[in-house]
């Protein structure tokens, strides 16, 4: 399995990014999982169903399969700050690639996403783990270590670029430690 992140600013288009490599690499028979950085609360159930008052009655997980799809949902009884490595820790490890959005101070390689237009500087041009940059504003850079600088809007040139340096981000998945 391979995982990189993608870091940025809120607005700097992660999510389109993603959601454009995604049927990119399904096209190339590669299967795909995403991992997503929530910062606020969030539920993807709904009161009222049968799912929300097992929560509601106080289970520490729910899962909920049909033969399409599968939800699992654990409610922590303290406030719980998962690493990247827990979430990768509870996806299927038979996906090719893992995507990450958010998580900018993760240890796993990232490609930062950046626009001028935002008005925010890059998270952190000495971090190491940048393994390269995706802007639609190339000119606008600020001066950065020597580092792959890729289009943000030629999907099929990051997913080029993604697939020429795989190895860099195949996943020592021996680092979960903390795995809930």
């Amino acid at each position: 399995m391979k995982v990189v992140c993608f870091a940025g600013y809120s607005g700097s288009g992660k999510t389109h990014l993603i959601e454009r490599l995604i049927p990119a690499f399904k096209r190339r028979g590669l299967r795909v999982s995403v991992a997503k950085h929530a910062h606020h609360k969030f539920d993807v159930d709904h009161p009222g169903k049968d799912s929300f008052r097992h929560r509601e009655a106080g289970a520490f997980e729910v899962v909920v399969a049909s033969g399409r799809r599968m939800a699992l949902m654990r409610e922590f009884e303290h406030e719980t700050q998962l690493s990247v490595r827990d979430l990768i820790a509870e996806l299927d490890h038979r996906v090719d690639w893992v995507f990450v959005e958010g998580f900018k101070h993760s240890d796993v390689l990232k490609i930062e996403v950046w626009r001028a237009a935002s008005g925010k500087p890059l998270h952190d041009v000495d971090d190491e783990l940048v393994a390269a940059i995706a802007t639609d504003s190339p000119a606008d850079l600020p001066e950065i270590p020597p580092r792959p600088v890729l289009d943000l809007n030629a999907t099929e040139a990051v997913v080029g670029w993604l697939l020429e340096n795989e190895r860099l981000f195949e996943y020592d998945s021996s680092q979960n430690l903390n795995s809930v």
